[in-house]
């Protein structure tokens, strides 16, 4: 066949240019449990026949949710979209609240769960939304209906190939596909509508950059829900790589010591405490060692793989690459050649050390409404640059506007938010122009993420606050785990710090500091004046009004579990700031500036 038009002729596609044994994989009780390019094309062609048994018809949505990524999601995906169905995947660690507004909003006439939990849920919700008619699990529950009763029924239709190709032949890539609904960072869930056209051009698009071909493996552990994972998984689909899903987030550092992946997507999170589980094991080697594990340290925040180095550089560097850093790419299977990095923005500093260890990660950006990806990095001469989000990939535009916000145009911009044609048109102008609410600037060809519009702030002296250049800058410290700068109306900015609980633990019993909590952590006067002279070292770049005067280190951490962080831990800043409110009024109420204040 031709290049894909819907996202189900990926499958196709695959099937026809390069089947495979193991399409997909996922560990069962010890085993990878693998399934071929014609077991999935079976799988989905049973699912797409038995929905379309029960009376699921052209734009019918079907919610989906699983706690971690597996096949079933792929079978079910291909399966409803083939007889144009809306696929609305949804987070499992939403509340029943958004649930059940989900639910509502989008009329989901079937929803999958994965779970018994997660059947509690919305067996307890059920009732109040009237478009919901059957719940299925992937899991096998006594008192539920499971999701191979549906491939059951479809095994049953007589001619299923002629069946099954006249209703694939119904669909158009102009038709939705998927009905995504933003985390909810702020205010209630939208949901973005998204056409075949919209995702495959994306997947198109990115698959040209990534090169990904089908002697590759990825590991697969983002939230498929997460439009950055499924565009990703698209493009692994038409590329023919094979797909092996961790077990989930914690199983992931020995996942990969056995799938040895070739590239996989990833959220800067992840890296940053990949980063702190390194530095915590370094700090525990004693004499040479140590020294060894420092000094490559050093090496690697300076190596910038764009541009020439010295001769004694690079003797330097070789140095490392031999005795230190075959032990980190040995960590992630040693094979990998490409991490795609998305969600948030990445710590160049950190890029740069990665690099250096011969494990190169590629930063991108782009918004669930434009499927995602509006520019990524890549692995070519030239078509990378430490520091930036990449260049604008084929068939998109952007523009910055006067005030400085990233706006963009291509086949991949969304149709519209779902019920809420208001807030479309707030966002896509009548050029067709998409406002990101994202704050950049070019650096010759590549796209530079300086800040987000609706998070900028301006104090009472009537000075604009760009939080995030500031926290990227204080997460350099291997004090500083998390970080949020506020100060909105206020003479001058200050921050709430979460510490690296990891690493200050460890410097704790490095210096023969006695603790049994957190909070007895953070009281210590040497930790106080560690803390202090880290904001000071990283106020340094900042002009006099953008430094941080004041700051409250807490003793917990922030979590998507605890509500502080949406499902792509990202930070939900209003969220924080009325949970820290008290916190925060104390903190101003002595407005001397050169006070510092910490509480637990």
């Amino acid at each position: 066949m031709n290049s894909p038009v819907r996202l189900f002729d990926l499958l196709e596609y695959q099937l026809k240019h390069f089947p495979k044994e193991d399409a997909l994989a996922y560990k069962v009780d010890g085993i990878w449990n693998k399934f071929s390019t014609q077991k999935f094309a079976e799988m989905a062609g049973e699912v797409a026949l038995g929905l379309d048994q029960l009376g699921v018809r052209k734009g019918d949505m079907i919610a989906n949710i699983t706690e971690n990524n597996r096949p079933e999601w792929n079978f079910l995906d291909m399966g409803m979209m083939s007889i144009g169905a809306v696929h609305v995947p949804l987070y499992a660690n939403l509340t029943k609240d958004d649930y059940a507004f989900i639910l509502s909003d989008s009329g989901a006439k079937f929803i999958f769960v994965s779970s018994a939990s997660l059947y509690e849920t919305i067996s307890s919700i059920a009732p109040s939304i009237p478009s919901l008619e059957r719940i299925y699990t992937y899991d096998f529950i006594e008192e539920a209906n499971h999701w191979h009763e549906i491939t059951t029924l479809g095994k049953s239709v007589a001619n299923p190939n002629e069946r099954l190709a006249s209703l694939k032949s119904r669909v158009s890539e102009s038709d939705l596909a998927m009905l995504i609904y933003t985390s909810g960072t702020t205010g209630t869930p939208k949901g973005v509508c998204l056409t075949h056209k919209n995702l495959m051009a994306n997947a198109l698009a990115g698959a040209a950059r990534m090169k990904s071909n089908p002697t590759e493996r990825a590991i697969s552990f983002l939230p498929l829900c997460h439009s950055f994972e499924r565009i990703i998984n698209c493009m692994y689909i038409y590329q023919g790589c094979s797909i092996y899903y961790a077990q989930s987030l914690q199983t992931v550092a020995d996942d990969m010591k056995e799938v040895r992946p070739h590239v996989f997507a990833t959220v800067p999170r992840m890296l940053e405490k990949v980063y702190d589980k390194i530095l915590s094991k370094g700090n525990e080697l004693t004499g040479i060692k140590y020294m060894l594990f420092k000094w490559s340290l050093g090496v690697g925040f300076k190596y910038d793989p764009s541009k020439a180095s010295s001769l004694w550089y690079a003797i330097q560097y070789r140095l490392a690459d031999k005795l230190v850093f075959p032990k980190w790419r040995e960590a992630f299977g040693g094979s990998v050649r490409a991490v795609v990095s998305g969600g948030a923005a990445l710590q160049p500093r950190l890029a740069k050390l990665f690099f250096a260890a011969g494990i190169p990660i590629y930063e991108g950006y782009g918004l669930s409404e434009t499927a995602p990806v509006i520019s990524v990095n890549y692995p070519e001469t030239g078509g990378f640059k430490i520091g930036t989000v990449g260049t604008v990939i084929e068939g998109g535009e952007v523009r910055i506007a006067g005030d400085g916000e990233i706006l963009y145009k291509g086949p991949n911009v969304m149709q519209g938010y779902h019920n809420r044609e208001d807030l479309t048109q707030e966002v896509i102008d009548s050029d067709g122009w998409f406002h990101t609410g994202d704050i950049g600037e070019f650096d010759g060809p590549f796209l530079m993420i300086t800040d987000r519009k609706k998070e900028l702030f301006k104090t009472s002296g009537g000075k604009y606050i760009a939080p995030q250049v500031i926290e990227n800058k204080m997460k350099e410290s291997r004090f500083i785990e998390q970080i949020m700068v506020i100060g909105e109306g206020r003479k001058f900015p200050a921050a709430l710090i979460v510490p690296n609980f990891l690493y200050l633990k460890a410097y704790c019993e490095h210096k023969g500091i006695h603790y049994t909590t957190n909070e007895e952590i953070l009281m210590n006067p040497l930790i106080q004046q560690k803390f202090e002279a880290h904001v000071q070292k990283y106020n340094e770049p900042f002009a006099q009004y953008m430094k941080i005067k004041k700051f409250i280190v807490l003793d917990h951490e922030w979590t998507a579990e605890t509500g502080e962080l949406s499902p792509k831990l990202s930070l939900r800043r209003k969220v924080i700031l009325h949970r820290y409110h008290e916190q925060i009024e104390r903190l101003y109420q002595n407005e001397t500036l050169t006070t510092q204040k910490i509480t637990a």
